[in-house]
Order: structure tokens, then sequence, then C-alpha cells
């Protein structure tokens, strides 16, 4: 039974399709069928029902793909604990947000490609929550408050932000100095969420209000450069419109509580030690990293 076979399957029955399953693991469809179509003939039973839709897992595929995950999963540790000089080897899989990976954390990839040429490493650049399980994530990078859940976090360090206005909109609308005068104002958000401030050392919470929002630090930069409101952005994305006085900060009698980046993994009772690699990774750019995106 070949493991690129297990892995295969268990890539579609993830994906919930051949066509998506092709696109993770970066080869043809073509060659999806056939190292399924060898799995179910070594197996001698059929573990995907195929649909114009995709495919499902039969009762025998929904039994056995968490059987090939967990050989797929001890072969790796194999490969790893043989190889020397503790090589990684495989494919990792990981989400990163858009508005802050880039610049500073698609580097520490790169770094960690450097040091294990056998590693394959797969970044996707979005600021939605993806759903890793589903979409076949090892890990994902994530910024902010963290919202309860069952996965799990391991916190790789701080991120600094501010409230910020343009002056345009400071001159129409005034600068709010209490949570109270905030309420009134326009707010630029990612969604719903609610805006946490300190008073001394203790938490504040306000729920602000505005029509203007977006999954994106720099989308909501950009909003606030037009004068449309104000914003709880990290000190990355600001940093140069507030040197040079396009953006103003506001509520500096309130100031946010520092948020964190996050190494977010799915329930289990041990990390890959590729995930583990790479959180080392992180936790090290961001004890160097100059401020303001780890030091305050």
């Amino acid at each position: 039974m070949d493991i690129e076979d297990l892995r295969t399957f268990i890539e579609v029955a993830d994906a919930g399709g051949v066509s998506p399953a092709a696109r993770r693991l970066g080869v043809s469809k073509s060659i999806v069928s056939r190292r399924l179509l060898r799995l179910e003939a070594d197996l001698s039973v059929q573990l995907l029902a195929r649909t114009t839709r995709g495919a499902a897992l039969t009762e025998a595929g929904a039994t056995f793909r968490d059987y090939a995950a967990r050989a797929c999963a001890e072969i790796d540790v194999a490969r790893e604990t043989i190889l020397p000089t503790g090589e990684l080897c495989g494919r990792l899989r990981v989400a990163v947000p858009v508005s802050f990976g880039p610049n500073h954390l698609a580097p520490v990839l790169a770094r960690m490609a450097q040091l294990h040429p056998q590693l394959h490493i797969h970044a996707s650049y979005s600021d939605r929550f993806v759903d890793m399980v589903a979409e076949g994530f090892d890990c994902a990078i994530r910024i902010g408050y963290l919202k309860d859940s069952d996965l799990i976090a391991r916190r790789i360090g701080p991120i600094y932000g501010k409230m910020v206005a343009s002056p345009d909109y400071i001159k129409a609308h005034g600068s709010p100095e209490t949570p109270d005068e905030l309420i009134g104002h326009q707010a630029l958000m990612q969604g719903t969420e609610a805006w946490q401030l300190m008073d001394g050392d203790k938490i504040i919470t306000v729920r602000p209000q505005g029509r203007f929002k977006a999954d994106n630090a720099t989308a909501l930069a950009a909003a606030a450069l037009a004068g449309l409101g104000i914003a709880w952005i990290p000190d990355a994305v600001t940093q140069e419109h507030v040197a040079s006085g396009a953006l103003v900060p506001v509520m500096t009698g309130y100031p946010p509580p520092p948020a964190a980046a996050y190494v977010i993994r799915p329930p289990g009772r041990h990390p890959a030690r590729k995930v583990r690699v790479l959180t080392e990774l992180l936790i090290e750019c961001f004890e160097q990293a100059p401020e303001p995106v780890g030091v305050g």
C-alpha cells in the first residue's frame, strides 16, 4: 500500500472531492483518481462514492480515513527520526494573514524552507478564519484576540496597535476622549467585534457601530485615511501613516491592550514536529523584531 495513495485519499476525504484535493496536492486530477483506484483495489473495498458534486465517504471510507491519517502521521515521525540532523520532510500547509504575513511572516517561512530542503511548504494568505480540518491545514497564524474554540493555540509574540483616524475626520467629527464618546463615532471594523480599552489596570469593553467593514487591516487603514471613521489597527500597518501625520492616534487615554500573534492547530495529543519547528522560528522572529511588531 503506497503512502502517497493514503495521503491522497485523506486529502480527497477532507476536501470533499477530487478537484479540490488535486489543487491542495499540486497534482492533476487524473493522478488523484489513479491513486484512489489503486488504493481501493488494494483494499478490495469502495472508499468513496463519486457524485456530480464531488466525493462522499462510504461507511468503510469513513472508518479507514482515521486509520490512514494515523498511519501517515506515524510514517512522518519515523522519517524525521531517522533523517540526519533532524531533517523535516513531507508537506506543511499553513494559513497566514494577508495584512501582516507577506512582510513579517513570509521571511520566516522562507527561512524554514532553506533549513529543511525536503519539506514542502504551502502557505495560503488570507485574513478569513479558515477551517483547518476541513481545508487540510496543519496550522494557521492568527493575529489579534482569540475567540474560544477547541483549537490549540501557542502565543508567539505581542502585537501592538492603536486607535487612529484621519485629521479630516477629526476636524469634521471631533476626537473622542472617553469610551462613551467613542460609541457615537463611526467605527471601521472587521465585523461585529467588541473593542477592548484599558482604563488604568481595568479593561473596558465597548461595542462600536459603523458602516464600513473589512476583513483586512490594510483595507481598514485605507478607509481611515479616507476619513471614514476610527479604526483599531496594528502598528505594523499604520506606523508610516502615523509618522507622516496622515493618521492621528485617538483615545490615547484609553489604549487598547496588546493583542498577540498565535500559531493555531487542530486538537490532538501532540503537534507535528514541523509545526513545533515553525512555532519556535516565529517566536525567535518576534523576540528579535524591532518595534512595533513585537516590542512595546
